[in-house]
């Protein structure tokens, strides 16, 4: 089973990604998760695929979230962080096969790019990360020995990949 790690899983892509996992048991598992400040769709998010690592946007919310998941009972809590840190945790989850970089704009690219440096297959959402860094990125998957592990993902495609695969 193929683990992920998603940046940007509370997003359109992020969570068309989950509605994948999800249609296709057994086949993916989720680590980590990174979110910006939707509090209410990462809860349920945790409550589905029970992540070992979350992370929010800021101290306060990585607060909020813990007395949220608190209340509601949750049994598995993940680890909770925040900021640039917590989305280099969730980027570079040991335990993470994939890393699908979901994030808006550039906000995912250190995460993104400490991934592809461990050598795990990283799927773009975007094209921010390439713009932006795109000449580091591609020079550290070749010094990792992964120079073809990219994976774009082009707007429109978790609607496209499966019909059968139920829309949120």
């Amino acid at each position: 089973m193929k683990q992920l790690s998603i940046l940007g899983s509370t997003g359109s892509i992020g969570r068309q990604c989950l509605s994948v996992v999800e249609a296709l048991p057994g086949k993916f598992g989720v680590v980590a998760l990174a979110a910006g400040a939707n509090l209410e769709e990462l809860i349920g998010q945790i409550e589905r695929h029970h992540p070992e690592v979350v992370s929010v946007g800021d101290a306060g919310r990585a607060d909020e979230l813990s007395r949220l998941l608190r209340e509601k009972g949750i049994a598995r809590v993940p680890e909770i962080h925040h900021g640039q840190g917590g989305m280099l945790a969730v980027g570079t989850h040991p335990k993470a096969d994939v890393v699908v970089s979901a994030a808006v704009g550039i906000v995912g690219l250190e995460a993104t790019y400490e991934a592809v440096k461990l050598g795990k297959t990283v799927a773009l959402s975007n094209k921010e990360v390439l713009v932006a860094a795109g000449e580091l990125v591609m020079a550290a998957a070749k010094k990792a020995g992964r120079p073809n592990k990219r994976l774009p993902i082009p707007t429109g495609a978790w609607e496209t990949a499966s019909p059968s695969i139920p829309q949120r």
